[in-house]
């Protein structure tokens, strides 16, 4: 049996106490002549312990050692269970799955004594006010769901390296609009501007050039100009080397697990808007903000004051107004009313909406799509030329978003099922006209009634449930004056004067 240590320092302080080995043995429950050796010796049980150098059972892999080591020295990167599964299918009667500790012991073992040199990581020392590194992280872990539906989506996460000061935006995409948004919100915060600024090489910030064998990757021109214009200095990391960027990388992880408690301490994942659930992303921030505030006063002091203009948080682009009263912006296609059609518009393109100008003139707020062939179709904008033309509806290219919810999908079914195809086209063609010249929410609501009473959803019985309800006008006394009454007051101000 071996002797804990924690046994001996309670001989040792009990030995001290009384002087008497047999006291002090009997208390630290230890044998007389036990306790007299670590007490002459004046060691710990761990310190007298010397390196064994045998083994105590037999070597499973004496035989096949040599040739698992060879293949290990040709290719250092493989891991130990991938070898051991290699020799299984060698010799299946020699090796059994519950050796594979003892195998990934032995490789462990190699790798240190005789194994290949590994790349070392130098910490290095920040000066205030230097260095802010920004990266695009993703938020899928924390599970949070906007009214109930998933809402996936990354955090542009800046951070500064002296004092770890961060702050982050929503975005839905890596590119220079949200980089763009990012940054300046950071700046915003602080009030002052750090000299470099540091990225990974994401297609916001950098492109490849040169050729097959010779490819680099540099900065992108728009990202260079957003740079001189706060007077940055742009740097990045090596290719495929993260860890260069290892403050930003770490404060990713510690901001998810900071936001996953204050989710539990808050009781779910859900949030009423994206706005509301920002508001609790900058309450996270600012409180773990507050812990830094010694070493980021030491940085604000060694930082330029903010000084120039913001830039425009949108790209512009002109499109002409297609026959189907469309517009095609990023390679995505998406609807303006039809007094538009053939003329050219401009859009502003933000991270996330959309919107269309004509001569200045705000026309068309839209949230923007990401990705591409994509479409956006407001029913508002086409519906009076499809209630002109039903026959179009049938093979509509973009007949899907002329459903704004599933009680309309209900109601042209149910209205295929009772009537001819081109009944059912125009008696749900007006239906939704009529939702577009009321409220859709009142025709909804008709929809739904009509579904629980079982009743087939026509034009007439949907305008009779949504009819407003006159309200009636009160009965009024005719006035009658007495002029009387304005005698009085003359009176009385005579006599005051």
């Amino acid at each position: 049996m071996i002797t804990p240590d924690r046994k001996v320092r309670k001989l040792m302080e009990e030995y001290q106490k009384t002087g008497n080995m047999e006291v002090a043995a009997l208390r630290a429950d230890l044998d007389r002549k036990t306790a007299r050796k670590y007490v002459k010796s004046g060691k710990l049980p761990s310190e007298m312990r010397g390196e064994r150098t045998w083994r105590t059972r037999e070597d499973p892999f004496e035989w096949d050692w040599p040739e698992a080591e060879g293949i290990l020295e040709d290719a250092p990167e493989l891991e130990a269970k991938t070898v051991f599964e290699w020799l299984c299918e060698r010799h299946p009667d020699r090796y059994q799955e519950g050796q594979l500790r003892t195998f990934q012991r032995r490789v462990r073992r190699w790798r240190a004594l005789e194994g290949p040199e590994q790349e070392v990581y130098f910490p290095q020392e920040h000066v205030p006010g230097v260095r802010m590194e920004t990266d695009f992280t993703w938020m899928k872990e924390l599970e949070i769901t906007i009214c109930g539906e998933a809402f996936p989506h990354r955090l542009c996460h800046s951070v500064l390296a002296y004092s770890n000061w961060e702050w982050g935006t929503v975005c839905h995409s890596e590119s220079l609009l949200a980089l763009r948004h990012g940054i300046q919100t950071a700046l915003i915060r602080l009030g002052r501007v750090p000299r470099e600024h540091w990225t990974d090489h994401s297609t916001a910030a950098t492109h490849w050039i040169g050729s097959d064998d010779e490819k680099e990757r540099k900065f992108n021109k728009k990202y260079v100009d957003l740079m001189k214009h706060f007077g940055m200095e742009p740097r990045t990391i090596r290719v495929r080397e993260p860890h260069e960027n290892g403050d930003i990388e770490s404060a990713n992880g510690a901001l998810k697990r900071r936001l996953k408690q204050h989710l539990l301490l808050r009781g779910h994942r859900d949030f009423n808007s994206v706005e509301e659930y920002e508001v609790f992303l900058g309450e996270v921030m600012e409180k773990a903000n507050r812990l830094r505030t010694e070493r980021l006063a030491e940085e604000l002091r060694e930082m330029r004051i903010l000084d120039v203009r913001l830039l425009p948080e949108y790209v512009t682009e002109e499109s002409r107004v297609s026959s189907w009263s469309t517009v095609q912006v990023r390679r995505n296609t998406y609807s303006v009313p039809s007094r538009l059609k053939g003329r050219r518009v401009k859009a502003r393109v933000y991270e996330e909406r959309i919107e269309i100008y004509y001569h200045g003139v705000h026309q068309v707020t839209t949230p923007r799509l990401h990705g591409q062939s994509k479409h956006a179709i407001n029913y508002r904008h086409v519906i009076g030329s499809l209630v002109r033309k039903p026959g179009a509806f049938q093979r509509y290219k973009y007949r899907t978003d002329m459903f704004p919810s599933e009680a309309f999908r209900w109601a042209y079914d149910a209205l295929c099922e009772t009537c001819t195809q081109q009944m059912a086209d125009r008696e749900y063609l007006r239906i939704l006209n009529h939702a577009a010249q009321t409220m859709e929410c009142t025709v909804e609501k008709a929809l739904l009634a009509l579904r629980e009473q079982r009743r087939p959803p026509r034009w007439e019985a949907v305008l009779k449930l949504t009819e407003p309800v006159r309200p009636e006008l009160p009965s009024l006394v005719p006035l009658s004056v007495d002029l009387a009454d304005y005698d009085h007051l003359l009176a009385g101000e005579e006599a005051h004067s």
